[in-house]
């Protein structure tokens, strides 16, 4: 039976221990896994620019040996002529797995109902699960263990944070999420991480006081504004620069790491000093996207 990586939401605890464990074996033994997806073919349909996440699925997909296709829906005209129901259902006639990086959640789940192979969720407006893997796959790899991590993410309450608390509820970490008033998690996201942590060991809290940085010994930050979010930049600055992530917050957690999933806006959510400093765990994240994918990938489609 085909499995899909819509979100990590209700996956079980050893399950994504054991995807955890596979992406640090693919990391450090690319060699044992060159033959992993060979002669498998992966679909990697785009509703919005990428670098980090076109790139490392494309590069990671031959490494293991298959192939990938790559659909701009946009500069192919797909969008809004073919039904996406029918789209997942015929990509499923030649495909071995669709990767969607797309605008609408329910995009996702109607590829998922209509296609007969794994759909990996490349990222949509909810959830951004393949990134939030990739940062515990680099947290793992400085602290050895979830229950050394003291996570605080601070800024929007948007997929990756949602993606953040979901895995690391699961895995028993502590994550905080600090967000200005009106840019909370949304409530379901936040109840179904706090049910998770409760089940699993993690914690999960979330508020809108900065003073709640203190103990963390990692602080993550994202954009401030989405892609495709018309708010002026001014007014985003109103809302969002007391909780920027510069060294003096970093000196208020105690926190020896800065992460970001990129694509930073340098000065605004986050300051150059700390992209480009000793504490910047940013291009260790970025490389670990492909490990964790090729993971995904690898246990998807067995």
């Amino acid at each position: 039976m085909k499995e899909d990586l819509i979100s990590f939401g209700h996956w079980q605890k050893d399950k994504l221990e054991q995807l955890l464990q596979l992406a640090l074996k693919v990391k450090r033994s690319p060699q044992d896994y060159r033959q992993a997806l060979s002669g498998k073919s992966v679909v990697a349909l785009f509703e919005k620019p990428s670098l980090r996440t076109r790139v490392s699925f494309d590069i990671g997909i031959h490494m293991l040996g298959g192939h990938m296709v790559y659909m701009d829906s946009q500069a192919g005209k797909l969008a809004g002529r073919e039904d996406a129901y029918d789209m997942g259902a015929n990509l499923a006639c030649w495909a071995d797995a669709i990767v969607a990086r797309v605008f609408k959640h329910e995009t996702l789940e109607l590829f998922a109902q209509a296609a007969n192979v794994p759909v990996i969720n490349a990222l949509c407006e909810r959830y951004h699960p393949c990134q939030a893997l990739a940062d515990f796959l680099t947290l793992f790899e400085h602290f050895g263990s979830a229950d050394k991590i003291r996570l605080a993410y601070v800024g929007d309450g948007n997929n990756v944070s949602h993606s953040l608390m979901q895995v690391g509820a699961i895995l028993g970490a502590d994550v905080r999420v600090i967000t200005p008033v009106g840019h909370s998690p949304e409530p379901s996201v936040m109840a179904l991480a706090i049910e998770r942590a409760v089940e699993c060991g993690g914690k999960i809290h979330h508020s809108h006081d900065l003073a709640d940085v203190e103990g963390a010994n990692v602080l993550y930050t994202d954009t401030w504004l989405s892609m495709g979010d018309k708010t002026p930049l001014e007014q985003i600055k109103e809302d969002f620069a007391p909780f920027q992530l510069n060294a003096a917050l970093m000196k208020r957690a105690g926190a020896s790491y800065a992460m970001h999933c990129q694509p930073a806006h340098r000065e605004l959510e986050i300051t150059s000093e700390l992209i480009d400093g000793p504490c910047s765990l940013l291009l260790q994240q970025a490389e670990n996207r492909m490990h964790a994918q090729n993971a995904i990938l690898i246990s998807l489609l067995g």
